[in-house]
C-alpha cells in the first residue's frame, strides 16, 4: 500500500516538474536570485519608462544609461541586452563574470562593475539569461 502511495505522488509530480524545466525563473533560482537581487541588472539593462519604472516587457533587453559620472572617465552610453545572451558563448559569459575580462580581452566600461563570481554562481547566472528570451530588435 505504502508503495503504491509514493509511486502514485511522485507520478503526479513528474508533469510539474518537467513544467518547472521549462521555466528560466523556476529551473535556476539561483541564477534569478544573482540577477535580480544581487546584480541588480535591470537598473541598467531594462528601460525605463516616463515614469522611471522598468518596462517588464523589454526586460534586460538594453536599455540607454540614465545617469553620467561627475569626473571625466571612459563611461557606457547604453547597456546592452542580456536577455538570451546574445553574441556570447557560455564559457565567455562565465569567463566575463569570474574575471570581469570580456571576450576581448577588455574590462567592461563603467559603470558595469566587474564582477567576481566564483564559478558556480556564474553558471547560474549565464543559465539564467541564456534561458531568457532574446529580443529581435
Amino acid at each position: 500500500m505504502r508503495k503504491s502511495v509514493l509511486v502514485a505522488l511522485v507520478a503526479s509530480l513528474l508533469p510539474l516538474a518537467a513544467a518547472q524545466k521549462h521555466s528560466s525563473s523556476a529551473a535556476n533560482p539561483r541564477g534569478k536570485y544573482l540577477v535580480e537581487g544581487i546584480g541588480l541588472c535591470a537598473d541598467c539593462h531594462t528601460p525605463r519608462d516616463q515614469k522611471g519604472e522598468p518596462i517588464k516587457s523589454q526586460w534586460l533587453m538594453g536599455a540607454p544609461i540614465m545617469f553620467k559620472p561627475t569626473v571625466s572617465m571612459p563611461w557606457a552610453d547604453q547597456a546592452p541586452q542580456i536577455a538570451g545572451l546574445p553574441g556570447w558563448t557560455k564559457e565567455a559569459a562565465i569567463k566575463f563574470l569570474t574575471t570581469g575580462i570580456a571576450y576581448n580581452g577588455y574590462p567592461a566600461r563603467p559603470p558595469m562593475p566587474q564582477y567576481r563570481f566564483n564559478r558556480a554562481d556564474a553558471e547560474a547566472v549565464v543559465a539564467y539569461l541564456k534561458a531568457l528570451t532574446p529580443s529581435s530588435k
